[in-house]
């Protein structure tokens, strides 16, 4: 048996453009181009390596913060890329068979497969595989949240010699990590660890957390904010019902409120929404301390919005004040 470490690039129309309205015969969330992987014996020895571009079908036009981030461009596409099918072939080929794969999050076996249903290949062959972070969460400080490749890399002193965010590159990173871990071990207890994070809390969490909360099966965004501004705003200490104050957007789906309890005071909530398979939306919920720095990373956003407030209030004003002038 042999682990198959893969990492994979994909393209993504622009919003709004031609290729983004085009309707395909299966939904992807990206076209492949370009395919890396790197071999790791049963012993869990680094050794071959297999790389290919490829030439996309239906995306053809590359994504500028696709190609920006990637560094690849339109041009090397052309030159070097070749059809899916004949990429799979190769692909296939070089694996052999009785194999695992490793991959760096959740998303590379995903796509994969909508790729090859899209052209009408098998994916039988992709059934094996686990998300490697779920067992470096396990085997290092037992965290539920998604650990980047230059955090691990960090974490057992893995030094970048390859670029990242190429293909063989984090494949060839990612399967250093793996030959770190106990890859045995970890397939057997993945189940638990995939359950742990099901469970738990998704992205960085900062110091002062003094409470935690997973909910779930909420229609959408708002009715998961206005539940967690509302009848789930509940105080740490004594579960009393607290005021908030204003949500703030952060990256990732993330969102944070100053909330106060009549009692106990203010606390700062950070909360991060994530889909739900069958479409819902799912609510990781943490509490603060007011003192924390999460808090006081709320106080900054708080202040640098409190001016534009202020000028909007003050348009208003001027507006409401120009309409009486003319009814005058």
């Amino acid at each position: 048996m042999n682990y198959i470490v893969l990492d994979m690039e994909w393209n993504q129309p622009w919003p709004g453009s031609p290729s983004a309205k085009k309707v395909l015969p299966v939904h992807i969330r990206g076209e492949i181009i370009q395919i890396g992987a790197v071999r790791l014996t049963e012993e869990q020895e680094v050794t071959d390596e297999f790389q290919v571009m490829v030439k996309p079908k239906y995306y053809r036009h590359l994504n500028r913060r696709v190609s920006k981030l990637t560094g690849i461009k339109e041009s090397r596409l052309k030159e070097e890329g070749i059809p899916f099918d004949c990429a799979m072939e190769q692909f296939i080929s070089w694996c052999g068979e009785d194999i695992v794969f490793l991959t760096w999050g959740f998303d590379d076996i995903g796509i994969l497969r909508e790729n090859l249903q899209l052209h009408g290949l098998d994916t039988d062959w992709t059934e094996k595989w686990y998300n490697a972070q779920m067992i470096f969460n396990a085997q290092t400080d037992g965290s539920t949240a998604q650990k980047a490749l230059t955090t691990a890399m960090e974490v057992f002193g893995i030094e970048a010699t390859r670029p990242a965010h190429d293909a063989l590159g984090d494949a060839y990173h990612t399967a250093l990590i793996c030959a770190k871990l106990d890859l045995k071990r970890g397939a057997l207890e993945y189940d638990q660890a995939l359950k742990s994070h099901e469970n738990g809390f998704h992205g960085a969490e900062l110091p002062g957390c003094i409470c935690r909360q997973v909910y779930y099966d909420f229609a959408d965004k708002r009715a998961a904010l206005a539940a967690m501004a509302g009848e789930e705003n509940k105080c740490p200490l004594c579960e009393g019902r607290m005021l908030g104050s204003r949500w703030f957007a952060q990256p990732g789906h993330r969102y944070m409120d100053l909330a106060t309890c009549p009692e106990h005071g203010k606390f700062l909530i950070r909360v991060r929404l994530s889909e739900q398979p069958d479409g819902l939306v799912r609510v990781s919920r943490l509490t603060y301390e007011a003192t924390s720095e999460a808090a006081e990373a709320y106080a900054r956003r708080a202040a640098k919005a409190d001016p534009e407030d202020q000028r909007t209030s003050r348009r208003r004003r001027r507006r409401k004040a120009a309409v009486e002038n003319v009814k005058e």
